[in-house]
């Protein structure tokens, strides 16, 4: 247990960024594998609908710190090539 009061506060401030950072990260595996589960049905439509929401989602949890921007980038190329060679 923390003793001093700038240690008892960064217990409470690293606990709600904790549960902040898993919203969003499993809101972005969450999108990710909706846009999966669309190129396996092999529905192009859909799959591309999904990709664009899942991008958005990606580019949110960039802008709030929760991801890097590399990460994002490379999730969103990996989907976006996997929709990709369903239309092809």
């Amino acid at each position: 247990m923390p003793n001093k009061k700038s240690a008892k506060k960064r217990v409470l401030v690293s606990e709600r960024n904790r549960i902040y950072n898993r919203f969003w990260k499993t809101r972005c595996k969450n999108a990710v594998k909706k846009v999966l589960e669309a190129v396996e049905q092999k529905d192009t439509e859909l799959a591309t609908k999904r990709l664009n929401v899942a991008q958005g989602v990606l580019d949110k949890a960039v802008v709030k710190g929760v991801v890097h921007r590399n990460t994002a980038a490379r999730r969103k190329s990996s989907m976006a090539a996997k929709v990709k060679s369903l239309s092809a």
